[in-house]
């Protein structure tokens, strides 16, 4: 059976199907990324207008590059992002467009930061600068243009896999919750032996099963697939995290890591909302200048956001 495919994403996908094939995974790790940047660069042109001022986090890794987006000159609650990109490749700029058009749907200050990538550095590296960045934001490292009582995270593919494993961590550790969280089209687990891998995994539909083994490998390091850490967040205990907004693409290998994750938070009692987004392919979220689903995705995440920012605002004035 041919799959649905939206028709917005046809010619995206038709695009992206003659497009050169590149194997990353035969690259030296640096030209991979300038690839992989320039590859991204198209959907940068013509982006929505937000201010936006480039800092230096403090993390275990040294001063982490970052960029905070702000779409008014009000004081503003915040939501750190963590792009995605396997692990191995992604940045502020990468990102930039998705992290704009956030900012505007849920009128909230955006930080994107440059976590370190594997393969120099696994797991729990990008974890731990994920964490810094939170701590930074709650400590008032971002000013008083900032309201750092009201922090939400967000994350796509890669990066909602250290957003969710953030928010696990947080709970274990005792400290102090984010207002909500959003992921994107997340992998959560090394598992390949799922449906959506099967139906999708071949690469007609740009990300493959091989790219994945390939980018887990990296970001495992000497961990075995079959690891029970926060790299694999999708097997640890979920009750107790704050609410979340799970966003999945119908054509995409990894639409059952969120469907998976979704049944579980159910089990746990997690209050959550998910969509799966039909016809479109991992991140798609980039295409919004062309896609109306993808406009719509930001604009329903932002608007989720923003409402359970401002009910944490309101629960704590009462």
């Amino acid at each position: 059976m041919t799959p649905f495919v939206d028709p917005h994403m046809r010619p995206l996908l038709e695009a992206l199907r003659a497009a050169p094939s590149l194997d990353y995974a035969r690259m030296p790790i640096a030209e991979a990324r300038r690839a992989f940047e320039s590859g991204a660069a198209p959907w940068r042109e013509g982006l929505p207008a937000v201010a936006t001022r480039d800092l230096a986090v403090p993390s275990p890794g040294g001063g982490m590059r970052a960029r905070l987006f702000l779409p008014s000159r009000e004081r503003l609650p915040l939501i750190v992002f963590v792009h995605g990109g396997g692990w191995s490749f992604g940045s502020v700029d990468t990102h930039e467009n998705e992290m704009r058009r956030l900012a505007i749907a849920a009128q909230a200050a955006v930080l994107g930061i440059d976590y370190r990538l594997a393969p120099e550095h696994p797991f729990p590296a990008g974890l731990e600068d994920t964490r810094a960045a939170i701590a930074f934001a709650r400590a008032g490292g971002l000013g008083s243009a900032i309201d750092a009582r009201h922090i939400a995270l967000a994350g796509d593919s890669a990066g909602a896999n250290l957003a969710l494993s953030a928010m696990i961590e947080a709970r274990d550790r005792g400290e102090p919750s984010v207002a909500a969280g959003a992921l994107f089209y997340g992998c959560y687990a090394p598992d390949f032996d799922t449906p959506s891998h099967a139906a999708f995994g071949g690469g007609a539909f740009g990300l493959s099963s091989d790219r994945m083994r390939w980018y887990w490998r990296n970001f495992l390091g000497s961990a075995g697939e079959d690891t029970r850490t926060l790299a694999a967040p999708l097997r640890a205990d979920l009750a107790g995290l704050p609410p979340l907004h799970l966003v999945a693409a119908g054509l995409d290998p990894l639409l059952d890591d969120t469907l998976t994750l979704s049944r579980l938070l159910a089990y746990s009692g997690v209050p959550h909302r998910c969509d799966v987004v039909p016809g479109v392919v991992h991140g798609f979220l980039r295409m919004a200048r062309e896609l109306p689903a993808a406009e719509d995705a930001i604009r329903a995440a932002g608007d989720v956001l923003s409402n359970r920012l401002k009910k944490q605002l309101e629960e704590e004035t009462r």
